[in-house]
């Protein structure tokens, strides 16, 4: 395991040194990750929301193809976790290249021949490194808020497929509010953390 981890932390390494030789620094990078994790909470966001729309119109099944109606709903979860996976990997990034940055920019704080600028550096470092603290405890806030969802999703997901009847349907009522209500915590986690991102992003 030890191994595994200093190999990938090689691999990085030479990633961000073959990336500095094309003229791209770590806070490109950094900017760029950013970037993507807010861009994947914003889809993820609309797939939840997707999702509990398909859970809901399901509850409301008044006759027709009850298959086609729990394969879409079984679509709706599977879009779900694909796009929770793609949330986390997407902030491992952002914290990979946050951990490279800043050990790069302390390490470098002892290059300077002028004190006031080392200050000045120093300063803005402890700045950066505060506002991306408080960036990334909201990504992974909203990256918590989507595995409750994920479990009643799939909860349904299962019932329906040992059950799929009318009675089993109508007995999933009480559940799909349980489940709009965690949606909407969701949704205001994820708002929260895309709003510090863009913050974070404007003052890097």
């Amino acid at each position: 395991m030890l191994s595994a981890a200093i190999f990938i932390a090689g691999c990085q390494s030479a990633y961000y040194a073959s990336m500095e030789k094309l003229g791209i620094e770590k806070r490109d990078i950094m900017v760029d990750r950013v970037e993507g994790a807010r861009d994947e909470q914003e889809d993820a966001k609309e797939t939840f929301a997707d999702a509990l729309e398909a859970f809901t119109a399901m509850t409301s099944y008044d006759g027709g193809d009850l298959e086609k109606a729990y394969k879409k709903v079984k679509d709706a979860y599977e879009d779900s976790v694909s796009a929770a996976e793609d949330v986390s990997n997407q902030i491992d990034k952002v914290e990979s290249v946050a951990e490279a940055l800043f050990a790069e920019w302390t390490q470098e704080l002892d290059s300077y021949q002028s004190a006031s600028l080392r200050r000045s550096s120093e300063q803005s470092l402890r700045e950066t490194r505060s506002k991306y603290n408080e960036m990334i405890r909201k990504m992974r806030a909203a990256e918590a808020s989507m595995l409750p969802v994920l479990e009643l999703f799939e909860d349904q997901v299962l019932y329906l497929k040992h059950n799929l009847n009318a009675r089993a349907i109508a007995a999933l009522d009480v559940e799909v509010q349980q489940i709009q209500q965690r949606v909407g915590v969701l949704v205001k986690q994820m708002e929260a953390s895309i709003t510090e991102a863009n913050t974070f992003i404007s003052q890097l």
